[in-house]
């Protein structure tokens, strides 16, 4: 998964995405430079036609057409999740050096040509809003988030910090999986918190946790647990995460488990989804996994009883999701 670049007269070894799988990439509408991933989600490409928004607008008043959907490690994980979209089973790598990764610079050049490559054809579609293809054009929000684990970005620091120095840059959010507890550490330490750091929760137990994540490091649940008490302390926006699978993680008995893990994690918010069976989480799981979003609305209301210091917030039925406010912790949810 490497190649050999000169730089500045210097040859340096450069993570790249293997071609063959990089072909299959692009044939699946995502772009790719070297080690990283950029794709249009499917929201952008509803925005960009007037037919709705994701719910990160409809919760935090992002504006979809502009977001950048990226990975700094497009096939690099340290977890093989059962309900994960992307192709898990093509990610060898668990790690990534310094030395061997672009700089963040570099990277959003190639991810931001990747992108416009991407959206060259709209203008072709006369139910493109044209308005909003051009401002599409010039990003202001970013979602590190697409696939791998961006937290094996060794330069996530710097990524987070240059991007914030992008004039049009808005707002910055993060998706991890929270076994990388050090990275976290880095960003509280480097001033290079996020706008809005996510950790997935998908399990209210060790067993559950290593059936569902399948944790390819050593000590994942206590180096997950770790990652929670950082989040407590994070001075930046916080969501907890559920997906939730029928049949695995969705029972009520797990309930009060799961609220002890939330109140150890004190976010801001708590997003509540179903499993969707799309990608290549359809080689793993079915169709009856999903849970209806009349099912998703009823456990985030029970899950309540269990946290009385949060309120029910908002929904976005399309994408089977709920949030829930920390009243104890209450910040505006639009983001300025």
């Amino acid at each position: 998964m490497c190649c050999w670049r000169g730089a500045v007269g210097v040859e340096r070894r450069v993570l790249k995405i293997p071609e063959d799988l990089a072909r299959k990439l692009r044939k699946a509408h995502y772009g790719v430079y070297n080690h990283s991933t950029v794709e249009i989600c499917h929201w952008t490409k509803k925005s960009l036609k007037n037919e709705g928004d994701c719910y990160k607008k409809i919760f935090y008043g992002i504006d979809t057409h502009r977001c950048v959907q990226f990975s700094p490690a497009g096939m690099i994980c340290n977890m093989k999740c059962i309900f994960c979209w992307r192709p898990a089973e093509f990610m060898e790598r668990i790690s990534m050096s310094p030395d061997e990764v672009d700089d963040p610079e570099e990277l959003m050049e190639g991810i931001l040509r990747e992108r416009r490559r991407l959206l060259s054809g709209y203008p072709g579609n006369p139910k493109v809003d044209m308005r909003k293809y051009r401002e599409a054009l010039a990003p202001n929000h970013y979602a590190i988030s697409l696939s791998g684990e961006p937290t094996l970005y060794p330069k996530l620091p710097e990524l987070i910090k240059y991007l914030r120095s992008r004039p049009l840059t808005r707002s910055i959010f993060l998706v991890t999986n929270g076994v990388v507890p050090e990275m976290l550490e880095r960003l509280m330490n480097e001033d290079a918190l996020p706008t809005q750091l996510y950790i997935s929760m998908n399990a209210p137990n060790e067993r559950l946790f290593r059936a569902i994540n399948r944790p390819l490091v050593r000590n994942a649940w206590r180096l997950w647990l770790r990652s929670l008490d950082l989040m407590a302390e994070m001075k930046t926006r916080t969501v907890i995460r559920f997906t939730l699978i029928r049949g695995l993680n969705s029972d009520e008995k797990y309930m009060q488990q799961y609220a002890e893990l939330i109140r150890r994690a004190n976010p801001h918010f708590v997003e509540i989804k179903s499993y969707m069976h799309l990608g290549y989480s359809t080689r793993r799981l079915k169709a009856e996994n999903m849970l209806d979003h009349s099912e998703i609305k009823e456990y985030a209301e029970k899950l309540l009883r269990y946290l009385p210091e949060f309120s029910y917030m908002d929904e976005h039925p399309p994408s089977r999701i709920v949030v829930l406010q920390n009243e104890e912790r209450k910040v505006d949810r639009f983001i300025p």
